[in-house]
């Protein structure tokens, strides 16, 4: 059995508390992961501190570029490990894991490393009271030591899409994986050593929220930032830590999107798209559409392909050949997604296909298995169609015009990503422009360019990651002054 410690200072640290680590797909334990109390988060926190003022801090931008790319080599050396890590957490499809979670994963040190390496910064001349001259110009400076709070979604990539631009930036990160998914973060730990990274830089700290490593990173004194991708509930709770001292948070939080397709859109790539963004992994994906809105002429035909479409994605262990629809995480999050699935029946939905949990055999029977689900007929102040629910379901229903479109889409509390489907260029912009969204995807869905912005509106985050735009959270702008 594997067993998941703790890495501090660039060593592996046991404790004395330990706590299961299951595979979804089974139920089965497959480790024990070692709790970090508050005395290994601040061993954890001190180790990243000493490693801002040491090696690390000195290096030449050049170096930790190095540094980084060997980072993403060495875990593309070691693909299968991660991949057979972050299946065996996560229960997802080994086609999905090998063609995103892990690629993506190493990509995004190179991205940012080559990001950094030639972000420009400004510089000004002036002419000074006295009839002199100056010149003016920036620095950016590392922010310091970065708690990194990861969700247990896509567990490499997401972690990973923060410690990439942490690093290269200059900064030292503690992160503390999902209690759920600790393997990859933990392999992370001898990638790290095994290319020469300096200690102290990179640290985990494995545990829960409250009163767990969670809470001890983020009420840290000595942590000058956090990052948190997750549910906006926890969000506020780490918002509020974060507030002694003043310190910058970036938050990725929950959605619940809306999928729009019009009368005129590519009607198979529509339903393709939608029957994706709703159901891949399981509809744990913050970017996932829960809520489908169709203009009214294509209303039941759409409804009918969607079902079809649904119908054929297979349940199966991940190992198995056209595998396309894993388990949910855990057994807590089972119940969670199947009582929204017992209330939307309850308040009168049309159950298209699903509602309920599939009878599986073998290995699979104790696993954490939801049906795909599509719902019609709830009105728009039904808790199904209002709070995210995070899983393999999605609710369809009608709409007329542009201008019902758009208020439908955001007639929410969050503000993540929207997909539109139409061939119409003017009403693709102009949906563009009026949802409230922080990614607006055109006849695509899950496309992304690493460079461009990427975060929420409303209460789906606070601030902006990818690209340039992530150095406004992991850096600090200096001003030089010279009087020459």
């Amino acid at each position: 059995m594997n067993e998941f410690l703790n890495f501090i200072d660039g060593r592996f640290v046991a404790t004395g508390k330990t706590f299961d680590d299951r595979n979804p797909a089974t139920g089965r334990v497959i480790g024990l992961v070692h709790e970090a109390g508050a005395a290994e988060v601040d061993a954890a926190v001190q180790a990243a501190r000493r490693a801002l003022k040491g090696d690390w801090g000195r290096m030449p931008v050049v170096k930790r570029v190095e540094l980084l790319y060997a980072v993403a080599d060495e875990i593309n050396r070691r693909f299968d490990d991660f991949l057979a890590a972050e299946v065996a957490d996560t229960g997802k499809p080994r086609s999905l894991a090998s063609h995103v979670d892990i690629p993506r994963g190493a990509a995004n040190f190179k991205v940012f490393a080559d990001i950094v390496k030639n972000v420009p910064t400004e510089s000004f001349e002036m002419a000074t009271p006295d009839g002199g001259t100056a010149l003016s110009y920036a620095l950016r400076t590392p922010l310091g030591v970065v708690g990194v709070v990861c969700p247990w979604n896509l567990p490499l990539l997401l972690m990973t899409w923060k410690v990439g631009p942490a690093l290269a930036c200059g900064n030292t990160v503690v992160v503390k994986p999902s209690e759920e998914t600790p393997a990859t973060a933990t392999l992370l730990g001898e990638v790290m050593n095994a290319v020469g990274m300096p200690p102290g830089v990179y640290n985990v700290v494995h545990g829960f929220g409250p009163n767990s490593a969670g809470e001890f990173l983020t009420r840290h004194p000595g942590v000058n930032g956090i990052t948190f991708t997750g549910e906006t509930r926890t969000g506020e709770a780490i918002m509020a830590a974060a507030a002694k001292g003043v310190r910058p948070v970036s938050f990725e939080l929950g959605g619940k999107n809306a999928g729009i397709v019009f009368a005129d859109a590519d009607f198979d790539k529509a339903v393709a798209g939608i029957t994706r963004s709703a159901f891949e992994n399981c509809g744990q994906v913050c970017l996932g559409t829960e809520r489908v809105y169709v203009q009214r002429p294509i209303f039941d035909r759409f409804v009918a392909a969607l079902k079809a479409s649904a119908e054929k994605l297979k349940m199966g262990l991940p190992h198995e050949p056209g595998v396309g629809l894993g388990p949910l995480i855990s057994a807590e999050h089972r119940r969670k997604v199947l009582s929204y699935y017992d209330r939307a029946r309850a308040e009168g939905a049309t159950v298209v296909t699903g509602g309920g949990a599939p009878a599986m055999t073998g290995e699979a029977a104790d696993g954490y298995w939801v049906q795909p689900t599509i719902w019609t007929g709830l009105p728009e102040t039904s808790a199904v169609i209002r709070e995210e629910i995070f899983g393999p379901c999605c609710h369809v229903a009608p709409f007329d015009t542009v201008e019902e479109a758009v208020a439908l889409a955001n007639d929410t509390e969050y503000g993540l990503a929207t997909t539109v489907w139409t061939q119409n260029l003017s009403t693709a912009h102009r949906m563009a422009r009026e949802i409230e969204v922080g990614l607006c995807w055109i006849n695509s869905w899950f496309l992304r360019d690493l460079r461009t912005a990427f975060g929420g509106a409303k209460a789906s985050g606070i601030g902006r990651e990818g690209g340039v735009h992530s150095l406004e959270f992991y850096t600090e702008l200096r001003n030089v002054m010279v009087k020459l």
